[in-house]
């Protein structure tokens, strides 16, 4: 059986995410991104961002607070201009 991601939220955020927190640390603690179509700031939990600081590529989509919904990591940058999941 998969990973049980639970009910979604009202806001569209599923209620549990998988996280991956073996490991050394490979780049800067991140935890908020721009959804580059609505230009809104998300921040994600920080279990998930300790796991995106440890293995960049583990997420295949995120969270868009302003649509609500789940994305490809490429249609987001980090605060810093970089996007995710490079």
């Amino acid at each position: 059986m998969g990973f049980d991601y639970g009910n979604k939220k009202p806001d569209g955020q599923h209620e549990h995410h998988p996280v991956n927190l073996e490991g050394e640390a490979v780049r800067p603690y991140r935890d908020s991104y721009t959804h580059n179509t609505c230009g809104v700031l998300t921040r994600m939990p920080a279990g998930c961002a300790e796991t995106y600081q440890k293995n960049p590529k583990f997420y295949g989509s995120t969270f868009c607070c302003g649509c609500g919904t789940y994305f490809p990591v490429a249609q987001f940058k980090w605060k810093d201009g970089i996007t995710v999941g490079e």
